[in-house]
C-alpha cells in the first residue's frame, strides 16, 4: 500500500473510531499504526478541517464544539424551523430570471426548497444535497461547481471549487456562517472560509442569512465583516440591543418576524 492508501487508511479507521469511541488518544494512535505522534496530529487537523473531530489535549473527541456543527443532517434539524422562515423571506428577494448562488449552509438547503416557485433561473453551488435537489427541476438551469469534496460537509471545497466560482457571475448571493462576534463573520474550515470569499467577489449582491445562535459562537478563521453583505437577514430572537449594535455599524439589516 502506499503512502497515499496508507494514509487515507488509517485517517478513515482514525474517523470511525472517534465516532464510536468518542475520544482517541493521539499517543495510542502512534503506537497502534506505527507512526509519529506528528502524523497522528497531522491527521487530526485534516480531519478536524473537514468537520469529523475535534482537537483537545492529548487526542481528539467526536463531541461537537462550537467550531464544528454536525454533519448535513444534525444541521437540518437544527434551528429548522427558524432556518425554513429565514428561507422564505429569502426567496421573495428573487426575481424570476435572475441568477443565484448558494452556499454549502443548510439554511440555504431550505432555500433550495423554494426555488422552483421563482424559475426561471439560474442556480449556482457546490453543495451536493442542492445539487442533487435541483437536478432536473423544470425551469432550473443548474451550474455544479466541482473541487475537492468533503464529506462531513457534504460539499466540494477548496482551491478548484474557489477558481471555479472565480468562471462565473451571479445576480445575487445567498450564504449564511458558522459564527458572528463583533461584526465579524467566522468560519470552521480555511477550504471553507476560501470558497465564500470567492462566492462574495462574484456576485453582485450578497445576502447573509444567519439565525439568532449564530451570535453565540465562536469560530476559528475570519470570513468577512458583516458590512461586506449587502442584507443581513435574521430571526426576531436576536436581542433588540444586538440588533442596534449592528445597525450602528452600518449593516442593512432585516428581522424576520414569526408569523
Amino acid at each position: 500500500m502506499g503512502v497515499d492508501e496508507s494514509q487515507a487508511e488509517r485517517r478513515r479507521v482514525i474517523r470511525e473510531r472517534v465516532t464510536a469511541e468518542g475520544f482517541l488518544r493521539i499517543q495510542d494512535l502512534a503506537e497502534e499504526f506505527g507512526v509519529s505522534v506528528m502524523t497522528v496530529h497531522r491527521d487530526f487537523d485534516a480531519l478536524q478541517a473537514q468537520g469529523w473531530l475535534r482537537k483537545v489535549r492529548g487526542g481528539a473527541t467526536a463531541v461537537p464544539s462550537t467550531v464544528f456543527h454536525g454533519d448535513v443532517s444534525q444541521r437540518m434539524a437544527a434551528m429548522a424551523d427558524t432556518k425554513r422562515m429565514l428561507a422564505r423571506a429569502a426567496v421573495e428577494l428573487i426575481p424570476p430570471g435572475s441568477s443565484v448562488m448558494l452556499d454549502e449552509s443548510t439554511t440555504c438547503l431550505h432555500l433550495a426548497q423554494l426555488l422552483a416557485e421563482r424559475a426561471p433561473l439560474t442556480v449556482i453551488t457546490y453543495f451536493q444535497p442542492v445539487i442533487e435537489l435541483l437536478t432536473r427541476r423544470p425551469g432550473i438551469n443548474l451550474i455544479a461547481l466541482g473541487g475537492e469534496y468533503f464529506p462531513a460537509y457534504d460539499a466540494f471545497l477548496g482551491l478548484y471549487t474557489a477558481e471555479g466560482v472565480g468562471k462565473v457571475r451571479a445576480d445575487t448571493l445567498f450564504m449564511s456562517t458558522t459564527a458572528i462576534s463583533h461584526g465579524r463573520c467566522y468560519h470552521q474550515s480555511q477550504e471553507t472560509v476560501q470558497v465564500k470569499r470567492a462566492l462574495l467577489a462574484a456576485a453582485s449582491r450578497k445576502v447573509l442569512l444567519v439565525d439568532h445562535t449564530k451570535f453565540t459562537r465562536q469560530g476559528l478563521y475570519t470570513l468577512a465583516p458583516l458590512t461586506d453583505f449587502d442584507l443581513v437577514l435574521v430571526d426576531d430572537r436576536l436581542p433588540a440591543a444586538e440588533q442596534r449594535r449592528i445597525r450602528d455599524d452600518g449593516v442593512a439589516l432585516t428581522v424576520v418576524h414569526r408569523t
